[in-house]
């Protein structure tokens, strides 16, 4: 999978990308990132990304012109890619969107900042518009990193164990089961006698009740969508 970002900061997003599994992923070949100014497909000399609103109103909104332009190169460069706006007022990052999204080739992550975009980047460039929660950051660049995170994850290869990603929170609408490790006591707390039985059985009963139960305490929410009255989990 190839990704481009669009940014006003590179800076905020290179980083991160050069550790842990990204940079493994990276490395081992399975995905390549690209971090990208956004200054540098603006036209003039001082290169203007960002103009007053009209209708008035506070802060400055990112102008169309860069961003058709950035996007527009780097189709024409790599290929079709699939334009995706970090907007809080897009559809929510989830795991499923996430596993959705890493069938793609190509993705180009443009990083909104100030007030916004320009609606019409919205309307007749982006493929699609993600949030990663109910809340405003400052940018998005940190967002952008997070989808690249969770896209990753389901790449082939990206992780050392196959099936890992199917084990994670979320895959089968719970949250995961505890885990734990050596020591198996520590300071008077000890690790479940089922998990040391080696039960496998009784330990996946174990895991799946302790899955079930945390998702109830914790996200009701999800445990609404996945418990059918009388029938437990489905």
């Amino acid at each position: 999978m190839r990704v481009d970002i669009l940014t006003l900061f590179p800076g905020i997003v290179s980083g991160p990308l050069d550790h842990s599994i990204l940079s493994k992923a990276r490395e081992a070949g399975f995905l390549t990132v690209e971090v990208h100014d956004l200054r540098d497909f603006a036209a003039g000399k001082h290169r203007v990304t960002d103009e007053p609103p009209f209708g008035g109103g506070g802060g400055m909104v990112m102008k169309p012109e860069p961003i058709f332009a950035g996007v527009e190169a780097l189709r024409e460069r790599f290929g079709p890619g699939k334009a995706v706006l970090l907007s809080p007022h897009g559809e929510p990052l989830t795991s499923a969107l996430a596993r959705k999204l890493s069938a793609e080739d190509h993705l180009i992550l443009v990083c909104g900042r100030y007030e916004g975009v320009d609606q019409r980047v919205a309307d007749h460039l982006a493929d699609l518009e993600v949030s990663i929660g109910d809340y405003v950051l400052t940018g998005g660049e940190l967002p952008a990193l997070v989808l690249v995170d969770a896209v990753a994850r389901f790449l082939p290869g990206v992780l050392g164990d196959p099936l890992a990603s199917s084990r994670d929170s979320f895959e089968e609408g719970l949250l995961e089961a505890p885990q734990y490790t050596r020591p198996r006591t520590f300071r008077g707390h000890a690790v479940p006698d089922v998990l040391l039985s080696g039960d496998h059985a009784a330990i996946e009963k174990w895991r799946r009740e302790e899955a079930t139960r945390r998702t109830v305490e914790r996200r009701p929410d999800l445990a609404n969508k996945k418990l059918t009255p009388g029938k437990g989990v489905e």
